[in-house]
């Protein structure tokens, strides 16, 4: 009982000295408001203590001249530079950052220093936020100011959320994995003869204290620039009073937002007030600018696509070598489910589609339910997403192992009209819209061979029924999203450092009047993902065979079951 008294005693004697010194860390920082301290509890101040690492020399800094004023008497002036200088030690030390993903200390399996997501670094996000605001330069006006809203947590039902996907124009922006932030970028004024500028503000939520038991911990505000590597974090509730302060300084300047899909309801119900006040004329959304500077990836990005796309392709080859009659295609979507997840993949980055027989005709079929039997085929488009990137493969195979003969004869046609595709990449820099065309053309050159088309037919006529056969087109944009940048035209050429799909189909459904009986109940589709490159292309899915005879050696070798 006295040691658990002489404890009590040193115990309320340390919270004394903290509530003293969270009064003067206040008085310190009146200025700029940043320190909210209260007296309401001698708990919440052991709190706020054990945080004291929150109130480092990063807002010194921040506030520069504005809140050097407010500093005038010597005595508060000491005090400010001692406080500053003993959280300044502390924030240093990375074990004492509370974040709310993981950094290299919580996670260094995972991240490498100074990495703030796998593989890309603090230095990334900073040139690849340089790069956007250069193309918003390029659009005209002497300043800009662009937000960027996290998406929010997003629930089943009552208190069970789904899993959580960050905005992707934050995350490339950042690496922010949280919910409810909002990154703002603006530029900074300066003379006519010095290169633009910018800052990076991200603006963070400050969640109830219960709230951190049910989702876990949040980056404070004052942990942003650690961790995400901006130039500032401020309390969310300053979002509205730091734009007009920046009306005023950069006078007027062009304002981006994505008003008309906002990702976040509370953050625009939040503008939505402030814009209201005769701000909304000018504002123009990002999206299309977002688009264009994430199209070509960096270097470190496409590593992380080529883990993502092998990871895709082993994982189907994996589902492929072990599926046999009988089995359910929701056992299949199971299983490549377990082999991404295996390989280190975060999940499957889309619902997949696992059909059999006549269900393969069904382009986004994502039931997933019926048994395939014997003698049907099974289509399976497949993906992981790897750390925010993703792959998508998909591949048409025999359930039995081996191909019928009219399941061979589209298989192979597939396949004829995919390496024809491919082969335009290594000849010059078609745009994703030119390889539909040779899509539609290399499959009306086959259709006569099939006995879809007569051989006297016309060209035209045989493209009009190709279109008809693959009704959807033969290519799109790969990173991030699956259909990544689709706000970037089909129509550009095809620069180095672009990843796209190439996935050319046929489907016979059954009473079509398009194909002989002999092929009614048939869906074929081959997809890969390639990176273009100065000399042609990288099959990035190769890890997953495509031609039909390493398909079948593939089944042929399933180990017997014990």
């Amino acid at each position: 009982l006295q040691r658990v008294l002489q404890q009590s005693t040193r115990t309320v004697t340390h919270l004394q000295s903290c509530v003293a010194s969270s009064c003067t860390y206040r008085n310190a920082y009146m200025g700029r408001n940043h320190l909210r301290w209260t007296s309401t509890s001698i708990g919440q101040h052991h709190n706020y203590c054990d945080r004291s690492h929150y109130h480092s020399d990063v807002y010194m800094n921040a506030s520069s001249s504005g809140s050097s004023s407010s500093s005038s008497n010597a005595s508060t002036t000491a005090t400010s530079a001692v406080a500053a200088e003993n959280s300044s030690t502390v924030v240093k030390d990375a074990r004492r950052v509370v974040a709310g993903q993981p950094t290299p200390h919580t996670h260094p399996h995972l991240l490498r220093e100074d990495e703030v997501t796998v593989g890309i670094t603090k230095e990334e996000y900073r040139e690849r936020r340089a790069k956007l605001m250069s193309i918003l330069n390029e659009q005209g006006g002497k300043h800009h100011v662009l937000l960027l809203p996290a998406t929010p947590r997003r629930y089943m039902v009552d208190k069970i959320p789904y899993l959580y996907r960050q905005d992707t124009d934050l995350l490339w922006s950042t690496g922010c994995k949280e919910a409810d932030c909002v990154l703002l970028l603006h530029t900074v004024p300066s003379s006519s003869a010095s290169p633009p500028s910018h800052r990076a503000v991200m603006f963070c939520p400050e969640p109830p204290p219960l709230q951190e038991i049910w989702d876990g911990p949040r980056t404070h505000h004052t942990h942003a620039t650690q961790v995400w590597g901006v130039d500032e974090g401020l309390p969310m509730t300053e979002l509205t009073s730091y734009l007009t302060s920046l009306e005023k300084t950069l006078c007027s300047p062009s304002l981006w937002y994505n008003h008309r899909d906002p990702p976040n309801p509370n953050t625009h119900y939040l503008l939505q007030r402030w814009l209201s006040e005769g701000r909304a004329a000018g504002l123009e959304s990002p999206k299309l600018h977002m688009h264009r500077a994430r199209l070509v990836k960096s270097p470190a990005e496409q590593t992380l696509m080529r883990h993502a796309c092998r990871i895709s392709a082993e994982s189907v080859r994996a589902t492929i070598q072990w599926s046999e009659p009988g089995m359910s295609e929701h056992q299949l979507f199971a299983k490549v489910d377990y082999e991404t997840r295996m390989r280190g993949a975060d999940h499957l980055a889309y619902p997949p589609v696992v059909a059999g027989g006549n269900r393969a005709n069904i382009i986004h079929y994502i039931s997933n339910n019926q048994i395939v039997d014997d003698g049907d085929m099974v289509l399976m488009d497949a993906g992981a997403e790897y750390h925010g990137y993703s792959g998508d493969v998909t591949r048409t195979w025999p359930i039995n192992g081996r191909y019928t003969s009219p399941q061979r004869e589209l298989y192979e046609a597939t396949l004829h009209v995919q390496n024809a595709v491919l082969a335009a990449l290594r000849n010059g820099r078609p745009s994703v819209d030119l390889l539909y065309r040779s899509m539609c053309s290399h499959l009306a050159s086959v259709l006569p061979d099939l006995g879809i088309v007569s051989r006297n037919s016309t060209a035209e006529h045989r493209v009009k029924v190709a279109q008809s056969l693959c009704p959807h087109h033969v290519s799109h944009y790969l990173g991030m999203d699956v259909h990544d940048t689709p706000g970037v035209s089909r129509c550009l050429p095809l620069q180095p450092g672009t990843i796209i799909t190439v996935e050319p189909g046929i489907y016979v459904p059954h009473g079509s009047r398009l194909a002989p009986s002999r092929y009614h109940g048939l869906g074929v589709r081959i997809e890969d993902d390639v990176l273009v490159t100065e000399t042609g292309y990288e099959l990035l899915s190769g890890a997953c065979p495509r031609h039909p005879d390493d398909i079948q050696d593939l089944i042929a070798s399933r180990p017997l079951a014990s």
